[in-house]
């Protein structure tokens, strides 16, 4: 096997050399690496630094980059963790290179996390996670991280799929990649209640080609309660853009008040807030003051959060401009007109066309095609 030395932040490893005449992800190397996920990581550094848990299990470790950095920026005892032999040789090396102690096991993770238990634990597979989340919720005792890159499943796409893996049904709405934060939020809290504990999202977020979950793990019944107090469907209509919540895992049968049609329930999925208030803020001013390398791309994200209204879905202005029938005028004046109604607006960092607002549809379609 061939490396190459990379640097994210203040960590650098080796890891394999990848073969760019074949399809990525997954590669062809031997242990998997992703490039791509750099954003993913630096954020974790960041959030990990202001919650500071006794410990952090980096569960599906592949190269190390993620463990070997949680220890050497944020100075927390670390533990890696991989089923593959060739990969934890390599974390191995990587760790012998950092010149810091770190526990590397080969173990599968679902095995690991029946027998001990973390303060943090870190789930990053390639494809869906959720094979390993109910041993991850026995397994963690303050904080559980999660990653999914099974975007299509999550999303509608691929609507066998996501039924099969996260038992809720998606829809390939144009706020579809908010439908797949939520559905995979909504599946790893049904699986947290089951164990009297709940759920709190700390900071959950959506990229292009990952979702990614920040979660406190609550105990209780009552935190259980609470959680499953945040389940419900979006019901969206099929011929027109209105869509409503409904609380509740059970969907009842609704109609479109616009055109009469039933409504089709999506989920069961998450219908609270993605995020802890005020965190955003505080993550993005830590990133100022912090050496990495998507620092520019992570902090107009997390100024987009910071802004960004807890409603459960957006609207993608152009697709309703285009319905419409007329060009769509700029976002701010969009915004500025929902805004003179007396509505709560802002934009969402899941689009560059999203909107989120508490204002019925109606004073949308008119703030889009008013004449100037």
């Amino acid at each position: 096997m061939d490396f190459v030395e990379i640097t994210e932040g203040k960590t650098s490893v080796l890891v394999p050399v990848q073969d760019n005449t074949t399809q990525f992800p997954p590669g062809s190397a031997p242990v998997f690496f992703n490039r791509r996920m750099e954003l993913n990581r630096d954020l974790t550094i960041l959030l990990l630094s202001i919650l500071k848990p006794s410990d952090y299990l980096d569960a599906m470790g592949a190269t190390g980059i993620r463990g070997i950095r949680v220890a050497t920026e944020c100075e927390i005892p670390v533990t890696i963790a991989d089923r593959d032999p060739g990969a934890v040789e390599l974390i191995r090396k990587n760790t012998a290179r950092s010149g810091i102690d770190i526990p590397v096991i080969e173990r599968d993770v679902n095995s690991l996390l029946s027998e001990q238990s973390f303060d943090a634990v870190d789930l990053d597979p390639f494809g869906t996670p959720a094979w390993v989340i109910d041993a991850a919720i026995r397994g963690t005792r303050r904080f559980l991280f999660v990653t999914a890159t099974d975007t299509a499943p999550l999303c509608g796409a691929h609507l066998k799929a996501g039924i099969r893996r996260y038992g809720a049904v998606p829809m390939n709405t144009e706020y579809h990649s908010e439908v797949g934060l939520r559905i995979l939020l909504g599946f790893v809290a049904r699986e947290t209640v089951k164990y009297d504990r709940g759920i709190e999202p700390l900071f959950c977020y959506a990229r292009e080609h990952f979702t990614r979950l920040h979660l406190r793990i609550l105990r209780g019944a009552k935190a259980a309660d609470a959680t499953v107090g945040h389940l419900g469907y979006i019901h969206q209509c099929k011929k027109c853009p209105y869509r409503e919540e409904q609380q509740g895992l059970v969907a009842v049968s609704r109609t479109c008040p616009r055109c009469g049609e039933p409504l089709v329930p999506i989920g069961p999925l998450w219908l609270g807030s993605i995020r802890r208030d005020g965190i955003a803020a505080e993550l993005g001013h830590l990133a100022e003051v912090t050496d990495l390398g998507t620092k520019n791309d992570l902090l107009k994200i997390l100024a987009a959060c910071a802004e960004e209204l807890a409603t459960s879905s957006f609207y993608d202005y152009h697709v309703l401009a285009k319905g419409l029938g007329c060009s769509p005028p700029p976002i701010s004046t969009v915004l500025e007109r929902i805004q003179a109604g007396g509505y709560a607006v802002s934009r969402t960092h899941f689009s560059g066309y999203g909107i989120k607002t508490d204002a019925p549809l109606e004073v949308v379609l008119d703030a889009i095609s008013a004449q100037q």
